[in-house]
């Protein structure tokens, strides 16, 4: 389809959802962009001319219904979601829009006079621990999902249902998303819980922005229910420990952050849920990769700008610092254990379903 459309991006003042209301707003569609209502949404909402802002609880069915009523999208972008380290924390409520709140969409969504096309995010977490030195192929559609963790679990759970909904629809598993857009709120339990990952482990990052078209292109094309993985290009295959190091050095505290510590070899449930990816069928269909890894961090430098210059005397002291907060300080053994760090700090990140 060419045509214009309304489509109901659903967490859309979110990273990902803040750029896709932005992508579709240049597109000429019509946009309702819906998400919990707080300070920080409504701080985002101001920033997004030309959407729609519908302030909805997607855990609701009666909200949910009474918004799928008055707005009749002609596709849903379903962005909303409780991500890593935060599910792990409290996994009731991360079922509840993980899964809840898919369900509700589905429902509603099914229930339409003309029943909404679907594009539901979903993650590679899906497939579960990915080992590299046993585990060396590239992730593809087709590849077994084995998760084992809450929110592998529950991203499947909801593949689950939109895939049996009868509905039109598209899944798009995504890699490690970045964005050079330095005003990117920065979490610290993000920053800890990243520190905590095996620092060889393969992971396909991919820039915001062409998750968005992505996202966009995949419901405004006219295609058979699809699953499709959402990576950048080859440029994106990198290892965990790559990101920080480029990063740190794009906004001038080069060396700024502490080398993590190397995955198990002999482990396999040790390792976190991130690997390379098979792209090219994703990119053939939905046409999204523009931004290198190189673009983007070239992006991130010129984003920085000035700033760069003022951090850089900083990089020692933030290395230090780093390192007495590290998830590893005082943790025994010389290999990554990412579950018994989440585990030590959130909770059981193992799935009780």
């Amino acid at each position: 389809m060419t045509t214009a459309q309304t489509v109901l991006v659903t967490g859309a003042f979110g990273l990902v959802g803040s750029s896709v209301v932005t992508e579709l707003v240049s597109r000429g569609h019509n946009v309702v962009a819906t998400d919990l209502e707080s300070p920080a949404n409504r701080k985002v909402a101001l920033k997004r001319p030309g959407a729609q802002v519908w302030w909805a609880d997607l855990t609701d069915p009666a909200d949910v219904e009474k918004l799928l009523t008055s707005v009749a999208p002609d596709s849903i972008i379903h962005l909303a979601a409780v991500i890593p380290p935060l599910c792990y924390a409290r996994p009731d409520i991360a079922r509840k829009v993980n899964v809840g709140a898919t369900e509700n969409l589905v429902r509603a969504a099914s229930a339409m006079p003309v029943p909404a096309r679907f594009v539901q995010a979903s993650s590679v977490a899906v497939y579960g621990p990915r080992n590299p030195y046993r585990e060396t192929e590239l992730l593809t559609a087709q590849t077994p999902r084995r998760p084992a963790d809450v929110y592998g679990t529950q991203k499947a759970a909801a593949e689950d249902i939109v895939q049996s909904s009868g509905l039109q629809w598209a899944i798009l598993r995504l890699g490690g998303v970045l964005t050079a857009e330095l005003g990117a709120t920065i979490n610290p339990d993000a920053v800890f819980f990243e520190a905590s990952l095996p620092a060889d482990g393969r992971i396909q990052t991919v820039d915001v922005r062409d998750v968005a078209t992505a996202f966009v292109n995949a419901c405004t094309i006219e295609k058979e229910p699809a699953v499709y993985l959402i990576g950048g290009d080859d440029s994106h295959r990198l290892r965990q420990s790559d990101i920080a190091s480029a990063t740190s050095a794009a906004i001038g505290l080069s060396g700024g952050f502490p080398a993590g510590r190397p995955g198990d070899p002999g482990n396999d449930p040790s390792w976190f849920a991130t690997d390379w990816m098979d792209t090219e069928s994703s990119q053939r269909v939905l046409a999204f990769q523009e931004h290198s890894f190189a673009n983007l961090m070239a992006d991130t430098r010129r984003a920085a700008g000035w700033r760069r210059h003022v951090v850089r005397p900083t990089s020692r002291l933030a290395r230090a610092v780093l390192t007495r907060r590290s998830p590893y300080r005082g943790y025994p053994g010389s290999y990554a254990d990412p579950w018994g760090v989440v585990a030590a700090k959130w909770g059981p990140a193992a799935s009780p379903e």
